[in-house]
């Protein structure tokens, strides 16, 4: 068969050719989901939210090394009057982590206990309940959204899946991809005797280094035996690959117009090309196409070249079928140091080395061949020369990707604030939605997240804070704390706040007036969060003494560890919201339906973050899975309740 050189099909810009990518090639969902065993999901991307099934601690721990006692009876010891215990009868030695012994509730730090012998010790201080004791749920709370869907499992993150219960994980299925190196010229490194190479022979390395970069993405890669520059071998060799479970096909070399260029001739007989030639310098000659439904690539045999068409089509398309954005590299605004030219009609993308000069960061380019790989390892940066500029001018601003970090990427939303169960559901909701953003939620109560505001800490604060005298929420008191802040109050929901129980109810309990019996135990809201100021509105109407309330003064900080106090039988009863007693399957007696707002500052109103958070609220999906716990009501979920004159 007589060798005749290949004719590039009609060049395409980078736009162009990403675009036909994603309109020919993009796939319809995930390659499938597995379970796997925790320990082996570092790396890994869920499938689905993960809620714990344990709480951590699962039972009241010691914090300290020292004596476990009932705090009342330490009450009134000082340094003028000590109080005397018995060893085994109301003081136990524990050690950290040691569960508490029954009928306690503190733990005495050793260095504080005097020893008198005979089992006998004393103290010259009291203890105040819950002193140096974790209690039940103080770091995990079980049902809790551990981590979203689409989160990246890291080494941090096995601890707290282990903790929390869960021993095995649903995740995406690491895409398949064949990588085949073709070329007459190559030889395998591992069997061949260095001093054996002569010219013309080049150590095969590119499929290593994009096999690595196809695990980077979150796939796994098989590497084919070196096919000689063979028409049918090639072709056969695709054709099986094309009919087997790879989910990618990347034939290494011949993709260019040589004689002996085979890559377009065999995926056009086997199926379709949809791009040859891509207006890019290096990477020019890549090829995209499909042999029925599965991606095939023609990646060219240069290792700059191939690595800049690997990350610019393949690696996207990796990053979307296990759920994850495509790897956007930080940007530094630099100055060249000289001019650098460019050809006009190509997109190039130039290596260069950068360095902090006074205020400024310089940029010097690096050899420019696509053969010179270590003109990528010995870079910083990378200045992209648009296909309709010549080049560039030496001391002009300009920008460059940065192959070294530099700083962090912040894409994360920041609430301060009360704590709410529907701020797990939007969460989730934005990473389906927005894979590359995070909400992250501080619960400070509803005060806490006004004055987070105040400081310029946060991108918004969630709030259900009653004005008595009008009935109203959070209106007046943003008009007091944050006089000089021009908000918006958009509705996340309204709820339903209320007394939780044990199920069945067995004290009986019905309603706030019931607090004040002798029999039960309260656990509160911290103060300054909007469910305290609720309760204490209640009791105020009903002419109810906080002093009255057995654990009045016991608090926590957010609705879920509320529950769990009741459940793990710590507290008989607890104020809080319906979702989070239906959550643990707690009895709910209803108080008030309350109105929980987010406070959005005007400068990040319009902000992209903010904009992708109130469509999120706005659709039904969040509304659907809002209801879905019980308790909510959304029919003004996402409305603008009021606004900063």
């Amino acid at each position: 068969m007589k060798p005749s050189r290949n004719v590039y099909l009609k060049m395409k810009t980078l736009a162009e050719a990403r675009e036909i990518l994603w309109d020919k090639l993009s796939p319809a969902g995930a390659p499938g989901s597995e379970m796997i065993p925790v320990q082996e999901s570092v790396g890994r991307v869920l499938s689905e939210p993960v809620t714990a099934r344990l709480s951590s601690p699962n039972f009241h721990a010691a914090a300290m090394d020292g004596i476990a006692v009932k705090a009342e009876s330490t009450f009134g010891a000082s340094e003028t009057k000590s109080v005397e215990l018995f060893v085994g009868r109301n003081a136990f030695y524990v050690n950290t982590g040691h569960g508490m012994p029954e009928n306690t509730n503190a733990v005495v730090m050793i260095e504080h206990v005097h020893v008198l012998g005979n089992h006998r010790v004393e103290i010259n201080a009291p203890a105040f309940p819950w002193q140096n004791v974790r209690k039940t749920g103080e770091d995990i709370v079980a049902t809790e959204l551990l981590f979203a869907r689409k989160h990246l499992i890291t080494p941090y993150c096995l601890g707290a899946l282990i903790t929390g219960g869960i021993f095995s994980v649903p995740v995406f299925r690491k895409p398949n991809v064949l990588i085949i190196p073709t070329g007459s010229e190559l030889v395998d490194w591992r069997d061949f005797p260095l001093e054996s190479l002569k010219g013309g022979q080049v150590l095969e390395s590119n499929s290593f280094v994009l096999g690595k970069l196809v695990e980077a993405c979150g796939g796994r890669y098989e590497r084919h035996e070196m096919l000689r520059d063979d028409l049918e071998k090639i072709k056969q060799r695709v054709k099986d690959a094309a009919g087997s479970d790879y989910d990618i096909i990347m034939i290494l070399g011949g993709s260019s117009a040589g004689s002996e260029d085979f890559a377009k001739e065999v995926i056009g007989k086997l199926g379709q090309i949809f791009v040859h030639g891509v207006t890019i310098m290096p990477g020019k000659p890549v090829i995209i196409g499909k042999i029925g439904q599965k991606p095939v690539f023609g990646i060219p045999g240069y290792p700059v070249s191939a690595i800049v068409a690997f990350e610019q089509f393949v690696a996207p398309l990796i990053c979307k079928m296990i759920g994850q954005p495509e790897r956007q590299r930080e940007h530094v605004q630099v100055i060249p140091t000289r001019k650098i030219a460019s050809k006009l009609g190509v997109e190039e993308f130039v290596r260069v080395k950068l360095g902090r000069v006074g205020e400024r960061i310089v940029a010097t380019p690096m050899p420019r061949g696509a053969g010179s790989i270590t003109s990528l390892t010995e870079a910083d940066g990378i200045i992209r020369i648009p296909n309709q500029v010549e080049g560039l001018i030496d001391h002009e601003p300009t920008r460059a990707e940065l192959l070294r970090p530099l700083s962090s990427i912040d894409n994360t939303i920041v609430v301060a604030g009360s704590h709410d169960n529907t701020l797990d559901v939007l969460a989730d909701q934005i990473r389906i939605l927005h894979p590359g953003m995070t909400l992250s939620s501080s619960h400070l109560g509803s005060m806490g997240g006004l004055m987070a505001l105040k400081k310029g800490v946060c991108h918004l604060a969630g709030s259900h804070l009653l004005d008595p005298r009008d009935g109203t929420y959070n209106i007046s008191y943003v008009k007091k704390y944050l006089p000089d802040l021009k908000v918006k109050l958009v509705n996340l929901a309204y709820r339903d706040q209320g007394l939780i129980v044990t199920p069945g109810n067995p004290k009986g309990i019905h309603g706030i007036d019931d607090l004040v019996r002798k029999d039960i135990r309260f656990i509160n809201r911290q103060n300054g969060s909007g469910t305290r100021i609720l309760l204490d509105f209640r009791l105020k109407q009903l002419g109810i003494a906080p002093d009255k309330i057995i654990g009045y003064e016991n608090d926590e900080f957010t609705h879920m560890t509320v529950a769990v106090a009741v459940l793990s039988g710590a507290a008989d009863v607890g104020v809080g919201i319906h979702a989070a007693a239906k959550a643990l399957k707690l009895d709910f007696i209803p108080i008030v339906t309350e109105e929980y707002d987010l406070i959005i500052p005007d400068a990040f109103y319009e902000s992209e973050h903010i904009q992708i958070l109130l469509e999120t609220i706005k659709g039904g999906e969040f509304k659907k899975q809002v209801e879905v716990l019980g308790g909510y009501h959304t029919e003004k979920t996402g409305h603008i309740l009021w606004s900063s004159p």
